[in-house]
């Protein structure tokens, strides 16, 4: 009953939404997001920078996260880069001085605060010619104007950055009098139009006064309240704003150190001045204001305009552009010819004369429909990773924000399952599940912020899969390898020019990619043997294991000769594939974590296949996969295995070591993870189709995140709903699937018709693709010297 009830619940459930209402329904709320988030810059008030200087919120107790935009750490090397030959000054009272030492030591970590702290401090890093000083002026009055006018007069040696503020000291010296007060709006407004003029030639920010802790403040600081605080940054920020008549005012205020403040004060020792923590996001939140315009780092989007888009991006928006065209003429020319064909009606006999049956998409209309799908979708990729429509926030890990969406997935898996067709060994939609379930959890990894994981069981699945066609078809064609080559990196290579990235950065497909083409030339170089050829004699069988065995040993000589390694794939033009930041490393890295991975996968497909030829298995529904004894110890040895790998893997000391022991130790627990799920019979009857349809789609799913779920190249998170971060993601991963499936869609069609079977037809398609390829290459040389 149970089962009926979820088959009719199922069924209306497609009835009434389908795949493709659900793509509609994503492609309307794009467009409505899209023109939300447009109609939003043009508020004043809505630039990253001002969200940088004026709001945000902290994730957890100490990283700080300002509205809409991702803030970049800056290590030593990127500010000294940043400021190289540029002078910033600090002027103010005791809190700007705090403000001073902390940014100081994002150029100098060594730096000491010792000395007169009522004097000026400077700073000098003669290697970078970087200069900051710290001129102490604690009150807003004559010595501080006289300071700024002598800038404004200067025509050389002016700072480049002015970071201004004071206002506690004059309500110490004054015991807080309205009086003072009074005065001190007198002076900031007699002082703001010198800071109008400097700011026309220099960046300058004008510090608000953060509040204090009251209970904390000593004897001689009681008058020093919240109150008075609030009172005196509402005179400066009423001055400063309306210092440029009839525009916006070039005086930054910085404003998000009272936020700060408001969250950290508690921790203060005085009540007066911020934690070391506290002053030192105010100071980074001040290097991404001078810095991300220079630096432009990918995770640091605040105060950062968009870059000019390449030759190869323009050519790709010429190239999506005209098939959006094209695809609208033949709409038209279609829908005109459609009424024109109209059925009419037969007077003398009372009935409508029914059209002609509409003819089948030819392939040329196939191939504009899919580019010209291909166009919108690559158009959402790039105004969410490259535009600034969008916003973008830096990732936090919680133990919840991980662990509640695997739970919900867990159940989900579990509810959503079905029979399978057939109950043998990694059927198809095991194999399936597996790629899902293994794909949502790399997912949930990436947008929680827990780790950089792994993908070792898709390689080993690749290997298992790969293996196995060669083995039993025996199909060495062209085509056989052109269709998976094309499947494989057609989203990838459309990336690289729409995204402006290198092919090595999408690692996982040049990984596969490669393996593919590891497997086919093993199997298919002579004498290729085959599971028919092998029936007939035992002989072919040690072919194929000493054909294994060489491989095993190649592997193993590069895995541990990383100059070999580097040497081959730095050869022209390999090395414009594989280079990431002009050399090879980071793939040869990455290609040795899981070399035994694929390996294993062949090895245990030609086992198991060889154990199912001799009928050794038991592989019939509800049956053990082994006698029950063997079954018992095998899956209690598994489990074992499991836990153990499971154990060690959370408890590794260090990075290195558990890169180091990774490539050996991933394959015993691929295979107690095979065994465990096949060893019993009733599991290999039953698959999650929830999982299994995820699957289908996983690599599209891997790729696309990097872009339109996460951010800055999968290094924050996609903001399409802000404030309300559950919405967000809700939204953002039901389009985010939306457009994975489709693109899925659109590459299957695609290889139908670009990879033909004819083989004259495909030399030809392969000819113009060497010659796309070729001319990828050349704008790519020709870049690399423009660069130089």
């Amino acid at each position: 009953m149970a089962a009926l009830a979820y088959t009719r619940g199922r069924r209306e459930i497609n009835q009434y939404f389908s795949v493709s209402s659900a793509k509609g329904l994503a492609l309307a709320a794009v467009l409505l997001l899209a023109a939300g988030h447009a109609a939003l810059r043009h508020y004043p008030g809505h630039d990253s920078c001002e969200h940088l200087l004026s709001s945000g919120r902290f994730l957890g107790e100490k990283v700080w996260q300002p509205h809409s935009c991702m803030m970049h750490q800056y290590k030593v090397s990127e500010a000294k880069n940043c400021l190289i030959e540029k002078h910033i000054a600090f002027i103010g009272d005791s809190r700007i001085r705090q403000l001073f030492y902390s940014f100081v030591k994002i150029i100098n970590p060594q730096f000491k605060e010792e000395g007169n702290k009522h004097e000026n401090i400077p700073f000098e890093d003669k290697i970078s010619s970087v200069k900051v000083d710290f001129l102490w002026h604690p009150e807003v009055n004559a010595s501080m104007k006289q300071c700024v006018k002598l800038w404004t007069e200067e025509p050389v040696g002016k700072p480049h950055v002015v970071v201004a503020g004071a206002a506690t000291w004059s309500i110490k010296t004054h015991n807080g009098s309205d009086e003072a007060l009074a005065q001190y709006k007198t002076n900031i407004t007699s002082l703001a139009p010198l800071l109008e003029k400097l700011a026309k030639t220099s960046d300058v920010y004008w510090v608000l006064q953060d509040p204090v802790y009251e209970e904390l403040l000593s004897e001689n600081r009681r008058m020093i309240t919240n109150e008075q605080i609030t009172a005196y940054n509402e005179a400066a920020i009423s001055v400063l704003n309306g210092s440029a008549k009839n525009a916006k005012s070039r005086v930054k205020v910085f404003r998000v150190s009272q936020l700060i403040a408001q969250e950290t004060i508690m921790e203060s020792v005085d009540g007066l001045h911020l934690p070391e923590s506290s002053r030192e996001t105010s100071a980074m939140i001040l290097m991404n204001v001078c810095c991300n315009k220079v630096v432009r780092p990918i995770d640091g989007s605040c105060c950062q305009p968009p870059s000019a888009p390449a030759l190869t991006q323009k050519l790709a928006a010429g190239f999506f552009g005209l098939s959006i065209a094209g695809c609208l003429i033949l709409h038209l020319v279609h829908r005109h010819g459609h009424r024109r064909s109209r059925p009419c009606a037969d007077v003398e006999a009372g009935e409508e004369k029914k059209a002609a049956p509409a003819a089948s998409a030819c392939p040329s209309e196939v191939v504009l429909q899919s580019c010209c799908k291909l166009g919108l979708i690559m158009a959402y990729f790039y105004l969410c990773d490259r535009a600034d429509l969008f916003m973008k926030e830096n990732k936090f890990y919680t133990h919840s924000s991980f662990f509640t969406p695997i739970i919900y997935i867990l159940v989900l898996g579990v509810f959503y399952n079905e029979n399978t067709k057939e109950t043998k060994v990694l059927n198809r939609e095991q194999t399936e599940e597996w790629k899902g379930w293994m794909q949502l959890v790399i997912l949930i990894y990436h947008i929680s912020g827990a780790s950089t994981v792994r993908v070792p069981s898709d390689a080993e699945l690749s290997g298992y899969g790969h293996f196995s066609y060669f083995w039993i078809k025996g199909d060495f064609g062209i085509h056989r390898v052109c269709q998976v080559l094309f499947r494989l990196n057609f989203l990838v290579v459309v990336l690289c020019i729409v995204m402006d990235r290198p092919y090595q950065f999408y690692y996982f497909v040049p990984l596969v990619t490669v393996w593919f083409l590891v497997i086919y030339i093993t199997l298919a170089l002579w004498p290729q043997i085959t599971q028919k050829k092998a029936n007939g004699s035992c002989f072919w069988h040690l072919g194929l294991l000493m054909k294994l065995a060489s491989l095993l040993v190649c592997i193993c000589f590069l895995a541990y000769s990383q100059g070999a390694f580097e040497k081959i794939f730095s050869l022209w033009p390999l090395s414009k594939c594989f280079e990431m930041n002009g050399n090879v490393y980071e793939w040869w890295f990455r290609w040795r974590l899981d070399r035994y991975v694929v390996f294993h996968g062949m090895l245990f497909a030609f086992i198991y296949l060889a154990l199912q030829k001799r009928q050794v298995l038991s592989e019939g529904k509800g049956e053990p996969l082994l006698p029950n004894k063997m079954s018992n110890v095998l899956l209690f040895v598994s489990v074992v295995s499991f836990l153990t790998y499971s154990v060690w893997a959370s408890s590794c000391k260090t990075k290195a070591e558990c890169n180091e022991l990774h490539p050996a130790v991933s394959v015993v627990q691929i295979l107690a993870f095979i065994l465990i799920r096949n060893i019993p019979g009733y599991a290999r009857s039953v698959y999650s189709s929830f999982f299994a349809w995820f699957g289908k789609i996983s690599l599209e799913l891997f790729i696309c995140q990097y872009h339109i779920w996460l951010a800055a190249d999968t290094r924050g998170i996609l903001v399409l709903i802000p404030g309300n971060p559950m919405l967000n993601i809700t939204v953002s991963t039901f389009i985010f699937v939306c457009v994975a499936h489709e693109i899925s869609r659109i590459t299957n069609d695609l290889a139908q018709i670009l990879i033909p079977k004819e083989s004259a037809a495909l030399w030809k398609r392969l000819a113009c693709m060497a010659g796309f390829f070729s001319a990828l290459l050349l704008l790519s040389s020709i870049r690399g010297e423009h660069r130089r």
